[in-house]
């Protein structure tokens, strides 16, 4: 069976004409690397300019009435200085004419097209000169990539729609961000909706490996704004990532995995600036374990409030929880995590949520539920040590609770999952940094 392989080339990766060449010599570099999907250009610098950001500033110029020539200029400089300098240096970019296009999408912005046409140019242009430069086919989003009529995305069409397109394309480009909806208009996904055409690209391609290329080597064990120099993750489950996602760590959207996850494709987080780095392998959730005992990574979050509930005999009152919860939804407030035992049960809840409420809310349980005690733990935050290695591993509790107490962090809360791939402590804010150092330092 043909190994296909789809790489997605993220902003940064395709900033300019360098960065072009880097990702021609990737793709070149081996054969199974046959659907291509680029993002619009990232910022080249701290100072520059990311061309979606321009974009979306045109239209916004366009319904207030203002002249966006100014803007559009910067946008069509940078696409011009990447077609001239990559001209220069491969003969067959000289039949490219970009002010073709740059002309007709200026037109279209200034007949007041909608927003989301005008931000998906981005894409669309850089697919342009990387299928020129690769010699690939082009073949349009909006051919393959279809929403219904409420502007959610349709997946059995789009996943026939791929399917049928590249059976006649051996090797394509295939802009990111959008699709069309059934009227033939052009609709985008949520910013970073790149990721999403590249799983549902590879979805449809039947591919054996769905590469994600960006400008890190994959993720790593814990943030390195806490950590020096954190070790990276080569390997993850999707299960564990979902879970240090959960907890704030930084990686792909949920959306943008799962149409590979459903179909059992891996995922390799790649880095274009060092292409022969490791990068992370996302895998299945029965791949098998490389070590058991050890963690996948650590993330967390602060700024919680914590409502403790203490009630003699609580576990024999029924509909005691569904009570509380009731009194959360009424006031439209999402708890995070609810650790209970026998007699007592807390409700860890950001103070995004809460937002002037916990007076209220507290009136509420006091009437509804009559507890015993109740208790107020502002300034919390919680903290996730992740890795499918620790299931049913003993002494993995023991070594965090042990170098948690050894460099004199308070835990004010304990959770584990039914899962046992993950262990939550709650702390107070001002430990958080000193608690994630200690859980890392003790494993590794």
């Amino acid at each position: 069976m043909e190994n296909i392989i789809v790489a997605k080339f993220g902003g940064s990766s395709l900033a300019d004409a360098h960065q072009f060449e880097k990702v021609k010599n990737i793709v070149e570099a081996n054969g199974d690397r046959k659907y291509i999907v680029p993002s619009a250009p990232g910022k080249r610098h701290s100072k520059d300019y990311k061309i979606t950001d321009l974009l979306y500033l045109c239209s916004t110029h366009v319904e207030q009435g203002i002249s966006f020539d100014d803007v559009f200029k910067i946008i069509s400089d940078r696409y011009n200085e990447i077609v001239t300098e990559l001209s220069e240096k491969y003969n067959h970019m000289k039949a490219l004419d970009i002010n073709t296009y740059l002309l007709k999408i200026k037109y279209d912005i200034e007949s007041g097209c909608p927003s989301d046409y005008t931000a998906s140019r981005g894409e669309y242009l850089n697919a342009i000169i990387l299928s020129t430069l690769l010699n690939y086919d082009f073949i349009d989003a909006s051919d393959l990539i279809f929403f219904d009529k409420y502007g959610r995305l349709n997946a059995d069409h789009t996943h026939k729609g791929i399917v049928k397109k590249l059976s006649s394309s051996k090797n394509a480009v295939i802009p990111g961000f959008y699709g069309s909806d059934p009227s033939g208009k052009i609709k985008t996904f949520s910013r970073g909706g790149s990721d999403i055409t590249g799983a549902l690209i590879a979805r449809g391609a039947g591919a054996s490996l769905y590469e994600n290329w960006t400008d890190v080597s994959g993720f790593l064990m814990a943030d390195p704004r806490i950590i020096t120099n954190p070790m990276p993750i080569e390997a993850i489950t999707y299960r564990e990532l979902r879970e240090l996602s959960y907890m704030g760590a930084t990686v792909l959207h949920e959306d943008s995995v799962f149409p590979v996850r459903e179909a059992g494709i891996p995922i390799n987080i790649k880095n274009t600036n060092s292409p022969l780095d490791r990068g992370t392998l996302i895998v299945g959730d029965t791949h098998p374990m490389e070590k058991c005992g050890t963690i996948t990574g650590i993330a967390g979050k602060k700024d919680f409030t914590v409502i403790a509930i203490e009630k003699n005999l609580m576990n024999t009152e029924l509909g005691f929880c569904r009570k509380l919860l009731s009194i959360l939804e009424s006031n439209n407030v999402v708890f995070e995590s609810m650790p209970a035992g026998i007699d007592t049960v807390s409700l860890v809840i950001p103070d995004y949520q809460l937002d002037n409420k916990l007076e209220t809310i507290i009136e509420e349980i006091n009437r509804q539920c009559k507890p015993d005690s109740l208790e107020i733990l502002p300034n919390m935050a919680l903290i996730a040590t992740v890795g499918r290695g620790m299931s049913k591993s003993k002494g993995i509790a023991a070594k965090i609770f042990e170098a948690l107490a050894k460099n004199n962090v308070n835990i004010r809360m304990i959770n584990q999952g039914s899962s046992e791939i993950n262990i939550i402590v709650g702390v107070e804010n001002n430990d958080f940094e000193k608690a994630i150092n200690s859980i890392y330092n003790a494993f590794l």
